[in-house]
């Protein structure tokens, strides 16, 4: 079979609309017949050879593992399925799915939310283009958290086991295996940080200094976006009210520190916004070293 095997899907609501692309001409056929059996799929004819979509992909710079040679890199390619495509609202996997996959965002963002113990959500993260769902799993044999799209996004996905038997042969994969746990550390590090020592419009101001640099890092304008997330979203991840998180939005807008229309965001002061986080830190430290002095002698 030449060229691309391009898999569709047939009667599949749960996942529709969703194609899968083999990355290699070479890795199709077996790919064709253990998709067409799991989901549901037939295989297309494209007619069109491709070396590998991950080369023509726009965040190849942000999501590819770094140092792998062009074999390699092949190899790591043949492993990917692209896209899967989702409108807003749709969740790409529930908690207490079988974790198989790891998924590669390639457009639009999502939120992770658990599930509580008496019924409420819990939003543990928001994921744009280059980042990675399903690494909370990589512990356990079913998902702890359910992914989201906050709005029409595609992902590509990657069999977990297979990239571990490779990665046990191409070191540079090792350490791209490695990195992801590290991230989801410090990503659950600086969630701590924010509840646990942060005032209400500091973590929220450090929520949008976050989001400025990871919009900065895909190429987007650091000082103006849209947030795909609603205000209540927000606040549960910072663990604020929405009439709060409203607040704080305003106090920013008034002192002239943001541009605020709906969910378009500009950053007039950078500067200023940077000094909001750390403000309870310096008043305390500045309090401490007041109560440290020694009382002058009469």
């Amino acid at each position: 079979m030449s060229g691309a095997a391009q898999l569709q899907t047939i009667g599949a609501p749960a996942y529709s609309p969703v194609s899968f692309v083999s990355s290699t001409p070479a890795a199709a056929p077996a790919a064709s017949a253990s998709l067409a059996a799991r989901y549901g799929l037939r295989v297309v004819e494209t007619g069109v050879e491709v070396r590998s979509a991950c080369d023509r992909c726009a965040i190849k710079a942000i999501c590819l593992p770094e140092g792998l040679a062009q074999s390699e890199r092949q190899e790591f390619s043949s492993l990917i399925f692209q896209p899967r495509r989702l409108r807003a609202g749709q969740t790409l996997f529930h908690a207490g799915d079988p974790f198989t996959h790891l998924y590669l965002v390639k457009t639009g963002a999502f939120k992770t939310v658990v599930l509580l113990d008496d019924g409420r959500e819990q939003v543990t993260g928001f994921h744009f283009s280059g980042d990675v769902l399903g690494i909370d799993a990589i512990s356990s044999p079913n998902h702890p958290s359910e992914a989201i799209a906050l709005d029409d996004a595609s992902v590509c996905a990657i069999t977990f086991a297979q990239l571990l038997r490779l990665s046990r042969r191409v070191e540079h994969l090792q350490t791209y295996v490695q990195r992801l746990l590290a991230r989801e550390v410090v990503r659950d590090q600086r969630l701590l940080l924010l509840l646990g020592r942060m005032h209400a419009e500091e973590r929220v101001a450090a929520f949008l200094l976050n989001l400025s640099q990871r919009f900065l890092v895909r190429g987007y304008s650091p000082q103006e976006f849209t947030l795909p997330m609603a205000r209540e979203e927000i606040g549960n991840y910072l663990g604020l009210t929405l009439e709060t998180v409203s607040r704080c939005f305003s106090r920013l807008r008034n002192a002239g520190v943001l541009a605020v229309v709906n969910r378009h965001i500009r950053i007039c002061n950078v500067d200023a916004l940077r000094n909001v986080v750390g403000a309870t830190e310096r008043v305390e430290t500045r309090k401490t070293a007041k109560a440290a002095r020694p009382t002058a002698s009469r």
